[in-house]
C-alpha cells in the first residue's frame, strides 16, 4: 500500500444527480503528494452506486469505493469510511456538495504541516440554492475566537463539512457519535480537544441548500436532535469546562421542548421545583446518555 498524505473521504446515500460533481471535484485536485479518494456508499438504491463504480474504473490508483452489506445510516458511514482513510490527513465532503478549486487541498494541507498546533483547517463556501443561484453564506457566522474549543462549544457549529482538512488522530469513535444526529459538529468537538482550528477566507467549495419552511413536525424534531447531540456531547466531553456549557445548551433545549409541547397544548407541564430536579438529575447523570434521553422525552 502507497503512502498518502491525505484522504479525501466522501460518503453518499443516493445522490445520483450531484455525485458527479463531487467526484470531479475531488480527482481533480492537485497536489505535491500522493492522495485516495474512499467513498462509502451507503447501498443507494438509485445511480449512485453505479457512478461512483464507473470513477472508481477509470481511477484505479485513487479511488476505493467501499462494499456494504446493509445501510448504516449517516453517523455510520461517516465513521466506518473515516476509519479507512490512510492519509495523515482527512477532507470531507458529501455526495451533494463539490469542491471547486483544484488547490483547495493542497492550500489547507500546506497550513496544517506548517502549523502542528491546529487540528482543523475549514474555509468559506458558496451556497447553492434548489432554483440553481449562488449566494453568499447565510447559513453560517464565523465568531471572533473562533480557533478554541470554547467557542465551537458556546457557539454552535459554524463549520461547513465540505471544507473541513482534519489531522487523522481520531483512531476510535465513541459509541455516542453513532447516535448523534449532527455527527460532523460532534466530530470537530473531539478533535478540537487536540489543538487549534483554522480558517481560511479563499472559497474553494460549494454547499448545496434545500430550501424550505419549517413545519411544525420539522420544529420538534430539531428540537429533538439537539436534545440527543448534547446529550451525547456531555456524555463524552473530558474538559469540565466544557461539559458544563453543553450541560447548560442540554437545559435550555430541554425547556425549549416544553414551551413548544405547551404550544402545542400536549401535556408537559413542569413547576419550578420540578424544573430544578430534571436540571439536578441531568448533571449527575451526565455520563449515562441513554437515560437522560429517556427521561427528557418521556411522556
Amino acid at each position: 500500500m502507497k503512502e498518502v498524505k491525505i484522504s479525501a473521504c466522501i460518503i453518499t446515500y443516493n445522490q445520483q444527480d450531484y455525485i458527479k460533481d463531487c467526484l470531479e471535484g475531488a480527482v481533480s485536485q492537485i497536489l505535491d503528494y500522493d492522495y485516495e479518494i474512499v467513498i462509502g456508499d451507503d447501498c443507494s438504491t438509485d445511480n449512485t452506486f453505479k457512478i461512483c463504480q464507473e470513477y472508481a474504473d477509470k481511477y484505479p490508483d485513487k479511488i476505493r469505493l467501499l462494499p456494504r452489506d446493509k445501510n448504516l445510516g449517516m453517523a455510520k458511514n461517516w465513521s466506518a469510511t473515516i476509519q479507512e482513510c490512510h492519509g495523515k490527513y482527512i477532507a470531507m465532503c458529501e455526495g451533494d456538495d463539490y469542491w471547486t478549486d483544484s488547490g483547495k487541498l493542497q492550500k489547507q494541507l500546506d497550513f496544517l504541516e506548517s502549523n502542528p498546533d491546529y487540528v482543523l483547517s475549514f474555509h468559506k463556501v458558496s451556497v447553492l440554492k434548489t432554483d440553481g443561484e449562488f449566494v453568499e453564506d447565510f447559513l453560517t457566522n464565523v465568531p471572533e475566537g473562533y480557533e478554541g474549543i470554547k467557542t465551537l462549544a458556546e457557539r454552535g457549529n459554524y463549520i461547513h463539512t465540505p471544507s473541513v482538512v482534519f489531522k487523522n488522530i481520531i483512531k476510535e469513535f465513541p459509541s455516542e457519535f453513532e447516535q448523534s444526529p449532527i455527527v460532523d459538529y460532534f466530530l470537530y468537538m473531539m478533535l478540537a480537544e487536540h489543538g487549534k482550528i483554522n480558517y481560511n477566507e479563499d472559497k474553494m467549495c460549494v454547499y448545496r441548500f434545500g430550501i424550505g419552511v419549517y413545519s411544525g413536525a420539522q420544529m420538534l424534531k430539531k428540537i429533538q436532535n439537539n436534545l440527543r447531540l448534547f446529550t451525547m456531547l456531555v456524555a463524552v466531553s473530558k474538559n469540565d469546562a466544557i461539559r458544563e456549557i453543553f450541560q447548560q445548551r442540554l437545559n435550555r433545549s430541554a425547556y425549549t421542548l416544553e414551551k413548544y409541547l405547551k404550544g402545542e397544548k400536549k401535556i408537559f407541564f413542569v413547576t419550578k421545583n420540578q424544573w430544578m430536579r430534571i436540571a439536578k438529575g441531568l448533571k449527575n447523570n451526565y455520563n449515562k446518555p441513554l437515560r437522560i434521553l429517556k427521561k427528557l422525552t418521556k411522556k
